[in-house]
């Protein structure tokens, strides 16, 4: 049943902030993907990926994609989702697919720490090349596209609400 919310976007975007007001404003449960992959692997993000490799982290990320059940709730996805399709087909059997869009040089002043946030880069990729390679992706899953570029938190949300027709 497709009534879940699932944002999708770059690290640095603000789906799990945001997330978690659009859940408190609209009466839905929350979910960030990131703290179930963490939870379920028993490390942080960056451990995972320093460990054990973008690979193993892709896998995991993939199989707990894939796993997810929930019901009237507002999904903040990671950054990297977008590279799994069998992860993205099942988050669109789950829901509305939203892609939280915001420009690179907003995007670059938000992630001072980008080595801290478990950012799935591979060696030598600069975060325009990330921007670059993802933005297609977001834009072929995403259900509906929100520019929240020049938002403040109250205005994406008013944006997002009014996109999906709550408000």
């Amino acid at each position: 049943m497709k009534n879940n919310l699932i944002l999708i976007g770059m690290p640095g975007a603000g789906k799990s902030t945001i997330g978690v007001l659009l859940a408190k404003q609209l009466g839905l449960d929350f979910i960030d993907t990131d703290l179930l992959l963490q939870r379920h692997t028993g490390l942080r993000l960056q451990q995972i990926i320093t460990l054990q490799g973008l690979h193993r982290f892709r896998a995991a990320e993939e199989q707990m994609l894939v796993s997810l059940d929930c019901h009237q709730t507002v999904v903040a996805t990671g950054g990297s989702v977008v590279y799994s399709e069998p992860g993205m087909r099942h988050l669109k059997e789950l829901g509305q697919l939203i892609y939280l869009q915001i420009s690179l040089p907003l995007l670059t002043r938000r992630i001072a720490d980008m080595g801290q946030r478990g950012m799935v880069i591979e060696a030598g990729q600069s975060f325009a090349d990330l921007y670059t390679e993802r933005t297609p992706l977001y834009r072929q899953y995403a259900d509906r596209v929100v520019d929240i570029d020049d938002s403040g938190i109250e205005e994406a949300l008013k944006k997002i609400q009014r996109s999906v027709g709550t408000t």
